[in-house]
């Protein structure tokens, strides 16, 4: 039996992202060298975000003139210096001492020496080298013989916030085929919605233009036009709301939020009203329930301002036994975070992104922990993704249950898609989909 798989060679290189920004690519070679053992090379690309939390790990930039500050050549000369002299030789299996090392080398909590760009990539590459020299999946390599969950897409049809140059003030508004049965009819729901929406949006003189993430990026007066809209689009594919596909929101409220005076402020609605809209801790928390009650939303990501744990609590009282509540910005996939939001009640599911932490095995650690817990967890790619699939794997290796990667018209989110619908087919009949609303939401 393979016990000690070696790493044997690390290189890594300045490559693209979806927005056309540099990002860190990293090979790691394991086994070259061992008698009748030949070389495994894994391949790893990290991704980027455009709405970041302040707590997330640093994302290494050169801040120099080519590619306006954007360039990563300082974080892969780490890679191919720093953090090779301490990984090489190393047992691959050992994925928990692999990043350990890797942490221990950047030497600060939120690894601002080495990068987080270059520490995931090496801890990436490294797990997806280690499957390929097993001869298994990587989502087997992961999560072990219990992987097997095919995750609910929550795909982000209609963008605004950050991820558009539009007036919708909440950052996406995605659909959920919560009455599939299985992956591949879940896409298929989704992709037909996706599509009747352009053809709505036409209709109206509305532009079908996209945002960062795929979703169609409207000028809109209100929240409460772009979820008309999605009802609707819902409702013309042939589908029924609520009970076959359901809606959820990323608010990304702390780009909204004026933390000097304590609001929420909502420029695009503000410009089409003619009027300042602005909404307190209280207000945002009614305002979320009101459109709950109005649209079929399961959902609400980042409803309020990152470090508001008091507000979160308010919220997660209100409304945390209807509407799955999640802590992007507010836990950063950090296990520290999390472990304070659950002892005080608050919020009831995780967004995962492994960039915001920087190794593979704190972001599995945040999903297992918040899983034990009974929140639910959520598997996310970044607004400057890449054609790298490995939060397809990552999502059946723990057995999530939801997955976010973007609306089906960028190679770089239907990469993902892709990866899963090979992965469901593999599985067969051991492969299982399944809402994660089929009963109703109690707090964690």
């Amino acid at each position: 039996m393979l016990r000690y798989l070696p790493v044997r060679k690390i290189n890594a290189r300045e490559v693209l992202d979806s927005r056309g920004n540099p990002t860190v690519e990293v090979e790691v070679t394991v086994g070259e060298g061992v008698i009748g053992l030949k070389g495994y090379t894994g391949r790893a690309m990290v991704p980027s975000g455009a709405s970041t939390g302040k707590f997330e790990a640093v994302e290494l930039r050169d801040r120099e003139k080519r590619y306006r500050g954007m360039g990563v050549q300082k974080a892969v000369e780490n890679v191919n210096t720093v953090l090779t002299d301490v990984i090489v030789g190393e047992n691959a299996l050992n994925q928990a001492q692999i990043d350990h090392l890797l942490r221990q080398a950047d030497g600060t909590a939120n690894k601002e020496n080495m990068g987080a760009n270059a520490i995931l990539g090496v801890s990436l590459a490294v797990a997806r080298a280690s499957a390929k020299a097993l001869g298994i999946p990587l989502y087997q390599y992961l999560g072990g013989c219990g992987a097997g969950r095919l995750p609910v897409p929550m795909m982000n049809i209609l963008n605004g916030g950050r991820h558009a140059d539009n007036t919708v003030d909440f950052q996406e508004f995605m659909i959920m085929p919560v009455g599939a049965c299985c992956f591949r009819e879940g896409l298929e729901m989704c992709t037909e919605t996706y599509h009747v929406l352009k053809k709505i949006l036409k209709e109206r003189g509305l532009s079908t233009g996209v945002g960062d993430e795929g979703g169609f990026a409207p000028d809109l007066k209100d929240t409460k036009e772009a979820l008309q809209l999605l009802v609707e689009a819902v409702e013309k594919a042939g589908y029924r709301p609520g009970e076959q596909i359901c809606i959820a929101m990323d608010a990304a409220s702390s780009e909204l939020y004026q933390e000097d005076r304590h609001v929420y402020h909502f420029p695009g609605e503000s410009a089409q009203s003619g009027k300042t809209v602005e909404r307190d801790t209280a207000e945002m928390i009614d305002y979320y329930r009101d459109l709950t009650e109005e649209f079929p939303i399961v959902s609400i990501e980042d409803g309020l301002y990152e470090d508001d744990f008091d507000g979160w609590k308010q919220m997660t009282d209100a409304l945390g036994k209807k509407v799955q509540l999640v802590g992007d910005d507010l836990f950063v996939t950090n296990p520290k975070r999390l472990a304070c939001g659950i002892r005080l009640g608050v919020a009831n599911a995780i967004l995962v992104k492994v960039n915001q932490i920087g190794t593979l095995t704190e972001a599995m650690e945040a999903t297992q922990m918040a899983l034990h817990a009974g929140y639910h967890a959520v598997i996310s790619h970044r607004s400057g993704e890449t054609e790298d699939c490995f939060l397809a794997d990552l999502a059946v290796a723990c057995n999530a249950g939801q997955i976010k990667t973007g609306a089906p018209c960028r190679s770089d989110r239907n990469a993902k898609y892709n990866q899963l619908l090979r992965i469901e087919e593999y599985l067969g009949e051991n492969g299982w989909y399944r809402s994660p609303f089929e009963k109703t939401l109690e707090n964690g």
